[in-house]
C-alpha cells in the first residue's frame, strides 16, 4: 500500500519517456511540412547585406547575365508578387540579385550569386541568409503555382515574426 503513490509515480514519468523513444526508433513521427519552397542544402548568406537597411523579408529573383527568357518571365513575376502582397507590401522588399538587362525595374540590385540557380526566387530573412528557394519552371502554370506558394509561405512567415 505504501509503494503505491510511487509505483504511480515511476509510471507516469517513464512511460511517456519510453512512448517517445519508441516514435522516434520507430519512425512514427510524419514527416511532412508545411512549406511550399525548397529549403536549401547549403548555408547561404548575401555579402554586404547589412550595410543597407531591409525589411523583415526579401523576396530576391537571381538574374545572372547570361540568363534571358527565364528571368524576363520571373522580372514580369516580381512584379505581381508585389502587386499580391497587398497591405504587407511594407514589410517586404524586393530585390534582384544580378545585372537585369531591363533599367525600367523598380527594384534594387546586388551582385549575382553563383550558387543560387538563376530564373528562381529566394526568400531571404533580415540578416541576409537566404531561406527557401521556389525554382523556375518552363510551364506557366506551374510557375503560378509556385508562386502562389511563395505567398503562402511568406504570410505564414510574418504572422509568426508578428506573433513572437
Amino acid at each position: 500500500m505504501k509503494n503505491k503513490p510511487m509505483v504511480i509515480f515511476i509510471g507516469c514519468c517513464l512511460v511517456p519517456l519510453v512512448l517517445a523513444y519508441l516514435a522516434l526508433k520507430l519512425d512514427w513521427i510524419p514527416s511532412a511540412s508545411t512549406n511550399n519552397g525548397e529549403f536549401l542544402t547549403t548555408e547561404v548568406k548575401i555579402k554586404d547585406w547589412q550595410s543597407t537597411e531591409h525589411k523583415q523579408w526579401t523576396i530576391a529573383l537571381n538574374h545572372p547575365e547570361q540568363c534571358q527568357q527565364p528571368c524576363a518571365e520571373q522580372l514580369q513575376a516580381l512584379d505581381n508578387l508585389y502587386v499580391a502582397l497587398g497591405k504587407n507590401q511594407g514589410k517586404v522588399d524586393m530585390v534582384i540579385l544580378g545585372a537585369a538587362q531591363q533599367t525600367a525595374t523598380p527594384w534594387p540590385q546586388l551582385a549575382s550569386i553563383d550558387e543560387l540557380t538563376p530564373a528562381s526566387l529566394y526568400l531571404i530573412d533580415h540578416m541576409g541568409l537566404v531561406v527557401l528557394q521556389y525554382p523556375y519552371h518552363d510551364e506557366p502554370q506551374q510557375n503560378r503555382l509556385t508562386q502562389k506558394g511563395l505567398l503562402q509561405d511568406l504570410k505564414k512567415l510574418l504572422n509568426y515574426s508578428r506573433s513572437s
